[in-house]
């Protein structure tokens, strides 16, 4: 009789040997949560420390609602700067937005099996405002709106949802007291989106990680206003273009036109109501060749004359 404590032997063709190619390969990472309790108002969740980064893509975050009856989505409003959801390296803040709180987000951390726990990214919360703002539900906008075929520029704003703007075109409307939440960058011609990037205002002395053109930078429906924007070129493009931008604000106040890489934003911090950006081939930022010629002495010796300022663009 076979021994009971025995089990029954298998053929070799029974079972599948783990080094099958065809045997699936799991891999168990180091996962850690965290429930963060936060109380009413507008929050920025950013990493400030990252181990290096993986041919995995790890370590890797993730900011959510927890499950049952404690994650209410009515209350908590959670935005990441990717459109997949993870804190990146690059682009590795969230903005959160609580209405009725105190409530819980859920804070996972993914790390590699052999990364260490002093390894794990770094999270700093920083308060945008301790209050929601008073236009409340109302302000999430009446949702998307057809792109002009024309726009360079696309942003979200308050009450009116997605339009769009060409280079040289305001975006927004200027005294409409009505703010703009997120926008994007992504020229039709001269240059490559993905050598131009751009971020925005949150805070002072505190802007988003920079975002690539194409993509959108900022929110929508939170109800939480961006505080001014700053755009750079990169690239081939660095050295055959050049553009400024400016903006006024829902106080009233204005700025610019400011340099590409100079953040611009209001004194006071007001939210941002209504941006242009000028952008020009740098050949085409001097008299052309035709104009040039035609100039007379007069006209040389007039520009060449101390103290004389250009005109003020409109």
């Amino acid at each position: 009789m076979p021994n009971p404590t025995q089990a029954p032997a298998r053929s070799p063709d029974s079972r599948q040997s783990p080094r099958d190619p065809a045997a699936p390969r799991v891999t168990e990472l180091k996962v850690s949560g965290h429930l963060m309790t936060l109380d009413p108002g507008l929050f920025c969740v950013v990493q400030t420390a990252n181990a290096p980064g993986s041919a995995s893509g790890l370590p890797g975050v993730r900011l959510s609602l927890p499950p049952g009856v404690a994650g209410r989505a009515e209350d908590v409003r959670i935005s990441t700067f990717r459109e997949d959801g993870w804190l990146g390296e690059r682009d590795g803040a969230a903005l959160v937005r609580v209405v009725d709180g105190p409530a819980q987000v859920l804070v996972t951390i993914y790390q590699a099996p052999e990364a260490t726990p002093e390894q794990a990214p770094r999270l700093q919360v920083l308060r945008l405002s301790g209050e929601t703002p008073a236009s409340g539900t109302a302000a999430q906008g009446a949702g998307s709106r057809p792109t002009p075929a024309n726009a360079d520029v696309v942003a979200h704003v308050q009450r009116m949802g997605d339009l769009g703007a060409a280079f040289g075109e305001w975006m927004g409307t200027r005294g409409s007291r009505l703010w703009i939440e997120g926008f994007g960058i992504a020229p039709r011609e001269g240059v490559a989106p993905s050598d131009i990037e751009y971020q925005a205002v949150l805070g002072r002395d505190w802007l988003s990680p920079w975002v690539e053109g194409g993509k959108f930078c900022g929110s929508r429906g939170m109800a939480l206003p961006l505080l001014g924007l700053t755009v750079r070129l990169k690239g081939p493009a660095a050295g055959t273009h050049e553009l400024s931008y400016e903006a006024t604000f829902v106080d009233g106040s204005a700025s610019g036109p400011v340099q590409a890489g100079e953040a611009c934003q209001a004194e006071s911090l007001a939210a941002l109501e209504a941006f242009r950006i000028e952008l020009r081939a740098k050949s085409a930022a001097t008299a052309p060749a035709s104009r040039r010629g035609s100039e007379t002495k007069a006209d040389r010796a007039a520009a060449a004359a101390p103290g004389r300022k250009s005109a003020k663009r409109s």
